[in-house]
């Protein structure tokens, strides 16, 4: 699964890359330590343009009774969108992007699992394909959250864990924010592991695993920390 990553480029930055514009730039921050349950920066598409803004990580589906069900979407599976209940509408009508430019995975079992930096050899951000949906609660306040989408793993991830969140090549992004595309036909072939050999990792600080640590620390290899 997906359960942490990093998103440590500036505001202007991430708007430049994405071509978009954000409504509420004061609540911005570079993120070492992204986790489960926080706000996330994605992008969607207006049926303009490309907006950017917040989301909060676990997905809650519209007809959830219960809002706590987040925590139990925090990924959801490539191979089965189609089939999940909570994902079938998102996935043919509620696409989003999910800027990181990193992502950590555990290598290993048990007592002795080593945590490991992933990303691009080029270290540029990239985008990770993922589904939204708004709820509302009983009070009538409404959440608009977001999962990331995973798939089998590639040859180099594949030494770390089985499945790596799904990466977009630039030139497909634009393809899954298409709001007028909606056949599960044609969005599946986009979802595939992004290609081994333009990927790296390194490992770093066990302090990752505890969400309160989200600073440089984080990203800093490992043989530089002993």
């Amino acid at each position: 699964m997906c359960g942490r990553y990093t998103i440590t480029v500036t505001l202007e930055e991430l708007m430049l890359r994405y071509d978009t514009y954000y409504q509420y730039p004061a609540r911005y921050s570079p993120k070492y330590n992204v986790a489960p349950g926080q706000q996330v920066m994605a992008i969607v598409h207006d049926g303009e343009k490309n907006k950017l803004g917040e989301l909060r990580w676990g997905l809650i589906p519209e007809w959830a009774k219960d809002e706590k069900i987040g925590y139990q979407m925090l990924n959801a599976r490539s191979e089965t969108l189609a089939e999940k209940p909570a994902f079938r509408k998102p996935f043919e009508r509620k696409r989003c992007l999910i800027p990181a430019d990193s992502f950590y995975d555990w290598k290993g079992t048990g007592k002795h699992k080593q945590p490991m930096r992933i990303m691009l050899r080029s270290r540029e951000i990239f985008s990770m394909a993922g589904l939204y949906d708004t709820w509302t609660a009983s009070d009538g306040t409404r959440i608009s959250t977001c999962t990331v989408i995973t798939t089998e793993s590639n040859e180099m991830m594949a030494e770390i864990h089985e499945r790596m969140p799904v990466i977009l090549p630039r030139e497909l992004e634009a393809a899954w924010l298409d709001r007028q595309v909606t056949s599960p036909d044609k969005l599946s072939p986009l979802l595939r592991p992004y290609p081994s050999d333009q990927m790296m990792a390194y490992p770093v600080s066990t302090r990752v695993g505890n969400v309160r640590n989200d600073d440089e620390l984080c990203i800093e290899p490992l043989s530089l920390l002993l």
